[in-house]
């Protein structure tokens, strides 16, 4: 089993966009890349801890590829705003891949590379590319928030 740490805004929705592919184990949401220990979402809340709201991921790599969660990862979200993810502003909004190895490392830059040349943004990619710090789980109502409300997007209505 690998291991992959994203940060794209509003961790509840990375969190259902990768939970339930093939390959994908567990999905779970926290915090990385501050400056504290076990911080609290109301800590993170106030952009002074540094940390970025992340889902880590465990994988199968002989199901799914990093390359692919990679594409994943670039398709969800916007990576040319920095700080900010639609209504979701501040720097634990931020977009980040936080690689576990240098061969996550080259192919995290690989494809950033790669998506900058394709000029499907008219602007830069702010993502940050870094390595894996600490993760932090975030409290248990946050895990599976979406799929726990039968919500599949943060702006949708819950099913009935």
């Amino acid at each position: 089993m690998a291991h992959a740490t994203f940060a794209a805004g509003c961790f509840w929705e990375i969190e259902a966009t990768f939970d339930g592919r093939p390959g994908i184990l567990t999905t779970e949401v926290g915090y990385t890349g501050g400056t504290i220990a076990n911080p609290s979402y109301e800590q993170v809340c106030t952009g002074k801890t540094g940390h970025a709201e992340a889902t880590h991921i465990e994988y199968d790599p002989q199901i799914i590829s990093y390359e692919q969660l990679l594409a994943i990862f670039w398709q969800c979200h916007n990576p040319t705003t920095l700080n900010r993810q639609g209504l979701d502003v501040g720097t634990q909004y931020r977009s980040a891949i936080f690689y576990h190895d240098e061969e996550q490392h080259q192919a995290a830059l690989a494809s950033k590379k790669a998506l900058q040349a394709s000029q499907q943004y008219a602007s830069d990619i702010v993502t940050e590319i870094i390595s894996a710090k600490t993760f932090y789980r975030a409290e248990e109502y946050h895990q599976q928030y979406l799929a726990k409300r039968g919500i599949k997007h943060c702006h949708d209505e819950p099913e009935n």
